[in-house]
């Protein structure tokens, strides 16, 4: 095993040592082979990292590493200092259109498949300014820099005019650029900061650290700061760069990092171009769901398996103050673990709109562990859309999201458990075949069947597709979770959008068949026929042990539920550290339930599936969110806290 050193003292013609680094980390990245290490010293390094070799095995990576204790910053952007005042208070910079090579950001619209314009709006850009690490917003026109336009803010299918961003300040800070020949011109308002005298840095490059060859296997990124990428907009139907990720590989380690401002996504895990780039945008023949389909055949085609792709580690990051995703993936991201990250400001400013937007967005998920992260002010905390099978949302803590938890169009089984789902809409599902077992859903339950759009489901713990089905809905199970109630309208400012109204418990599944017994027994109640008697025929939902507070009402069909009349639960940011406060009635310390395991749950009927451990053996789910295990044969309390009791609570739960 080799050690390269790389700092700001060293130069690209040295030998690597510690004595005599080299000056770029990309350098190093040309000389590590696998087994060897890079080791970069404090400072700031501005390049796009594009590893050449990957590592062999999990036991012969190469691994890039801050050096310990030392602070190094990578960055996608360029320091500017050459700005002219203009007589508005407007500064004006040349930019020659060398500085950005082949990739100009200010020249790159965000487009592509699911992006939405309003009518006559003008396009946004991947470029950006930053005025001491705070980001601006673009302006349409030279005009609209003395006089910047209203934010909307779009809660996806909830939308309402909002002046809310993350600052305040942080709307009148605009650019706008005009792209030429040969030189790139940005007008931007600094509310009268010097830009000269201050650090003002603009986007040039993609990306900041990814390959751009395929199968680079078991690299590993620790502990440095990285930011500033001007990223293109990640739908699932597109190549999927990110500020960091492995481009179609397998074995990634990303750890400890402080990862912020990529234009659009941060972390990808996702989807490479050849298996279809944005083609219902560019051929305008086929919908983008179409195209989706078409794209995991293709993948399995060039070798979409277990043993070429997937299985990324990402944890204990830092990331915030990205414009579309904390973490996107489709395809990718297969038996991956996503855990113990700090992820928030995502998509709060609001500065462009589309339907791929989340703290964390995966398509594809199979056998995907995300654990233990802290989820806050994000538009929409975890969105798993499509073939969400073998996944698992552990021990996560969500608020002061939009919305915390939204899985789409997927058939299971997947399995939620022992989470904190603190926001006004705390679930949402177009889905079916899902475990809830103790969690803790603040807000609203949202559910919506899908019966235009059948989406693949998979042989247990694989890639290979077994079959397609739309979404029916139901077919969940609801095990010892609490649920709080509320007000729906005063929540949202009114009922719905006609389609499903979100309400407070699990009365929403009403109308359901409590056992598959009695499921079948509605089927042979059906006039005889083939798929055509099932259409109507609504499936199982299994529910049992649930608590139910201030109003929250249970599912029809559930055996033992617990209404313990008002209670009080609150979320309570202290620095790097959040408290669950509860005040609860006497009668929550009779409502607990025995844990649960894998063969407790029944089978998923589409998918003709178990709830399993990634390596096939029955799920394990007795750890609550503080990782306490729950007793086995006795029952303990009711939502993610086992030990929580009536009475007054103050419970550090991150």
């Amino acid at each position: 095993m080799t050690l390269l050193h790389v700092a700001t003292t060293g130069s690209d013609d040295a030998e690597g040592s510690e004595k005599q680094p080299l000056r770029t980390i990309n350098r190093a990245a040309e000389l590590a082979r696998p087994g060897d290490t890079v080791v970069v010293h404090a400072g700031e390094y501005r390049e796009w990292v594009i590893p050449r070799r990957g590592g062999l095995s999990d036991a012969r990576r190469i691994t890039y590493t801050a050096a310990e204790g030392e602070h190094v910053v990578i960055k996608g952007s360029e320091r500017i200092t050459t700005w002219e005042a203009e007589s508005d208070g407007v500064w004006r910079a040349e930019i020659p259109n060398s500085l950005f090579g082949n990739f100009n950001p200010y020249a790159e619209e965000i487009a592509g498949d699911w992006i939405v314009y309003p009518a006559g709006a003008p396009r946004k850009h991947l470029g950006d300014v930053y005025l001491n690490g705070l980001s601006f917003y673009e302006a349409g026109s030279r005009a609209e820099l003395n006089d910047p336009p209203r934010r909307e803010k779009v809660l996806d299918n909830w939308t309402a005019l909002d002046d809310t961003v993350r600052n305040p300040d942080q709307t009148q800070l605009v650019w706008y650029a005009e792209v030429g020949a040969d030189t790139t011109t940005i007008w931007a308002n600094f509310q009268g900061a010097d830009p000269n005298a201050e650090l003002v840095e603009i986007n040039v490059r993609r990306s900041v650290f990814y390959p751009v060859e395929h199968h680079l296997d078991y690299i590993t990124v620790r502990g440095f700061e990285l930011a500033h990428a001007a990223t293109p907009w990640t739908p699932p139907t597109a190549d999927q760069p990110g500020l960091i990720g492995p481009n179609w590989a397998k074995g990634w380690i990303i750890e400890d990092n402080v990862i912020h401002d990529a234009k659009t996504s941060a972390i990808s895990l996702g989807k490479e171009a050849t298996t279809g780039h944005n083609y219902a945008t560019e051929r305008r023949d086929k919908p983008g769901y179409q195209y989706q389909l078409e794209s995991v055949f293709s993948a399995r085609q060039i070798g979409w398996d277990k043993e070429h792709i997937g299985s990324h580690i990402v944890r204990r990051n830092t990331i915030y103050d990205c414009g579309q995703n904390g973490v996107v993936g489709h395809l990718g991201c297969v038996f991956s673990t996503i855990e113990d990250n700090h992820i928030y400001n995502i998509a709060l400013k609001r500065e462009y709109y589309g339907y791929e937007i989340g703290g964390i967005k995966l398509h594809a998920a199979i056998d995907v562990q995300i654990r233990h992260n802290r989820i806050h002010d994000t538009s929409l905390g975890i969105w798993l859309d499509w073939q969400t099978q073998g996944t698992r949302v552990t021990r996560n803590v969500f608020y002061n999201n939009n919305r915390d938890l939204f899985i789409e169009v997927s058939h299971g089984p997947f399995l939620v458990d022992h989470n904190v789902l603190g926001s006004r809409a705390s679930y949402e599902s177009f889905s079916q075949g899902g475990a809830f077992v103790g969690n803790l859903f603040a807000g609203t339950v949202r559910l919506e069947a899908v019966m235009d759009r059948a989406t693949p489901y998979h042989q247990p713990h694989s890639t290979q597709v077994a079959g397609y089905a739309y979404i029916r809905g139901g077919d969940d199970r609801y095990i010892g979770n609490i649920f709080l109630g509320g007000d729906v309208a005063q929540a949202y400012g009114h009922g719905g959008d006609g389609k499903a109204i979100p309400s407070y418990g699990l009365a929403g599944y009403d109308a359901h068949p409590a056992s598959f017994a009695e499921y079948l027994q509605r089927i042979e109640e059906q006039p005889p026929g083939d798929h055509q008697r099932y259409l109507d025929v609504l499936q199982a939902v299994y529910a049992r042990g649930n608590v139910y507070a201030n109003g929250a009402q249970p599912f029809a069909g559930e055996s033992g539920p617990h209404a313990i009349g008002d209670a009080t639960f609150r979320i309570v940011e202290e620095g790097d550290e959040v408290y669950l406060e509860t005040e609860l009635p006497e009668a929550f310390g009779q409502a607990g339930f025995v844990a649960v395991g894998g063969r407790d749950l029944e089978r998923v009927r589409f998918a003709d599936a178990d709830f399993e451990e990634p390596d096939g053996s029955p799920a394990v789910i007795d750890v609550d969110l503080l990782g306490d295990r729950r007793p086995a044969g006795s029952p303990a309390a009711a939502g993610p806290l086992s030990g929580l009791g009536s009475g007054t609570a103050r419970t550090r739960i991150w």
